[in-house]
């Protein structure tokens, strides 16, 4: 008994006729024909009712069906298995982020390429906004987020939070203060992109609702908040906590909670639910699981939707 043989005795039984098992493998009928009467003739049973016109199985041909339908499933499953060993030996995954989202896949890429040494990864450099359209036009399989998408037709998944804070110079004169307002706030200097997006909207929306305004300090357009408030000490940056964690750690910026805000900003990927993700982006789904896991506190590792 051959598997091709099986191949054929399955499409006989799935169209229930042998002219249509023939048309949809290409083959005469005759030849269908012969290779069904071959099968029986090992196995010593019946397969088809011959006295039906329509291929109907006989008892001993609905056992064989389980077990073919297994058998050709289990050779579809090695082949597949093989060839993604070999693309995870030389694949490729492109991932959309930007400035922000990037410095926190780096330990992500790093356990990545460690594990899988073979696969290219090109980190496609564009502003957040234009992520998600980047992975449905298939430009990118994975895009970085930082706020939560619109899109029904993406998966995303949240790996990371952080809180936000009002951050100084540790020779400001509030960076001694245990906590701060936003009406404090409002007398200070800010140093921001100019850039919009979701979370700068929702600060100047804190703002307006406490009847405050955030003014733009000196190269506001120009810096990143932390790089900005280094370079300008009288500066404030209304940032994520882990964006200046190493200049926390350094001495060089002190970070301030602001009373009226509890903002959590989460870093999601994002990726098209209609389409199969490769190997190796299925290997990258891996492992930011088990960076997450293994690192704990901020980092997590789950799905949204």
């Amino acid at each position: 008994m051959e598997l091709s043989q099986l191949e054929v005795f399955l499409a006989v039984a799935r169209e229930r006729r042998f002219s249509r098992a023939a048309e949809k493998l290409f083959r005469t009928q005759s030849a269908v024909s012969q290779t069904i009467r071959k099968l029986e003739d090992e196995l010593g049973e019946a397969l088809f009712d011959r006295s039906s016109r329509e291929g109907v199985l006989t008892d001993a041909g609905k056992v064989l069906f389980e077990y073919a339908e297994k058998l050709i499933n289990l050779r579809s499953e090695a082949a597949e298995s093989l060839t993604e060993l070999r693309e995870l030996q030389k694949g490729k995954l492109v991932i959309a982020a930007n400035e922000f989202t990037v410095l926190y896949l780096l330990p992500l890429l790093a356990e990545f390429r460690r594990l899988h040494p073979m696969i290219k990864i090109k980190v496609e450099r564009a502003l957040g906004k234009s992520h998600p359209d980047d992975v449905l036009r298939y430009a990118a399989e994975f895009g970085v987020l930082s706020y939560e998408p619109q899109e029904t037709s993406l998966h995303s998944v949240w790996y990371i939070w952080t809180s936000w804070y009002s951050s100084y110079h540790r020779k400001h004169p509030l960076a001694s203060a245990p906590q701060v307002s936003i009406r404090q706030l409002g007398a200070e200097s800010f140093v921001a992109h100019i850039v919009s997006s979701p979370y700068r909207e929702k600060v100047l929306q804190l703002f307006k609702a406490h009847k405050h305004t955030a003014s733009h300090g000196p190269g506001a357009s120009h810096s990143a908040g932390h790089q900005a408030i280094r370079r300008y000490g009288n500066g404030v940056a209304f940032v994520p906590e882990i964006s200046v964690e190493p200049e926390l750690a350094r001495g060089e910026l002190v970070g301030i909670p602001v009373r009226e805000v509890q903002l959590k900003r989460k870093l999601r990927l994002i990726y098209r639910k209609d389409a199969n993700l490769s190997h190796a982006a299925r290997a990258f789904l891996k492992v930011v699981e088990a960076v997450s896991a293994d690192r704990k506190g901020r980092y997590r590792f789950q799905r949204e939707n």
